[in-house]
């Protein structure tokens, strides 16, 4: 490494060989470098083939948006587990069977046996809307830009995510951390804005897993991370234009209360949203 550089905090050298520290911050606490079980827990099991375990975070709230767009189509039915995060729940024995990786989202499939497991928000996405024959576009070219916007947010969403971890979750603000990232959000932003110029969906006319998997990001900047103002997102105009028309979707609605936060949120969901709102109505 350069001597020229400075360090922060002041007087950091970069060692021959990285040793594990724990970290601070509201995340920093539950990361180690090994991955595996850290505690005994099976996985709850429903009655239904799908088995989401999830949470409302920004990648959970993708494939609860898909399920509940095709209880509308279809009349599916789902079950979809909290896994809470802060209570380490993705290191348990179970998690840790359907992803080896402990993030959420994760699922089985019960349709197949043994159960097929999928993980990776994306995967799931592409796994469920196949399964189903749903919100991926029968033209060969269409489905190909479909699945060329479902990659590009796998690729840009962690730049989203540490834009988030640098500006409202770390302990300490760190100037080249937001600048690095926030230039690399808004580049992603203006990608979209300039996309969306001519177009209702991600994929023109139809609406599809692409709209999906990019929206909960956005959502999660003006929600999460609460940083409207400071990426001056207003600003992309046929972007949030888009934003809209997929937030006035009934089953985006409902989507975001599956595994979610808030007043109206559901940690667990048998079935269907509007299956659990009639069983708490006749309650």
């Amino acid at each position: 490494m350069s001597s020229e550089k400075t360090s922060m905090p002041e007087g950091y050298v970069v060692p021959a060989v990285w040793e594990f520290k724990e970290q601070e911050g509201k995340f920093g606490g539950m990361n180690k470098p090994t991955s595996g079980a850290r505690k005994e827990k099976a996985l709850p099991k429903g009655e239904f083939p799908i088995q989401l375990y999830s949470l409302g975070t920004p990648n959970g709230i993708k494939c609860t948006m898909l399920l509940e767009e095709l209880v509308d189509m279809k009349g599916i039915e789902y079950d979809a587990h909290k896994i809470d995060i802060f209570d380490l729940d993705q290191f348990s024995t179970g998690f840790c069977q359907v992803n080896p990786n402990s993030k959420i989202p994760a699922m089985y499939d019960y349709d197949y046996s043994p159960a097929v497991r999928v993980f990776e928000s994306c995967s799931i996405l592409k796994y469920i809307a196949e399964k189903y024959n749903a919100f991926i576009p029968k033209d060969h070219a269409l489905k190909t830009e479909c699945y060329n916007w479902l990659f590009f947010q796998h690729g840009t969403g962690p730049y989203i995510g540490n834009f988030g971890h640098f500006y409202k979750y770390a302990p300490i603000n760190i100037e080249y951390g937001i600048n690095r990232f926030t230039m690399e959000v808004k580049r992603e932003l203006d990608v979209l804005d300039k996309h969306l110029a001519d177009k209702v969906w991600i994929c023109g006319d139809e609406y599809s897993i692409a709209d999906m998997a990019i929206w909960p990001w956005i959502y999660c900047i003006k929600h999460f991370y609460k940083a409207q103002q400071f990426v001056q997102l207003d600003s992309y105009i046929n972007l949030m234009a888009w934003y809209k028309r997929v937030e006035d979707r009934p089953a985006t609605a409902r989507g975001l209360r599956v595994n979610g936060f808030g007043d109206n949120a559901l940690p667990n969901v048998y079935g269907s949203v509007t299956k659990m709102d009639a069983t708490a109505t006749s309650a």
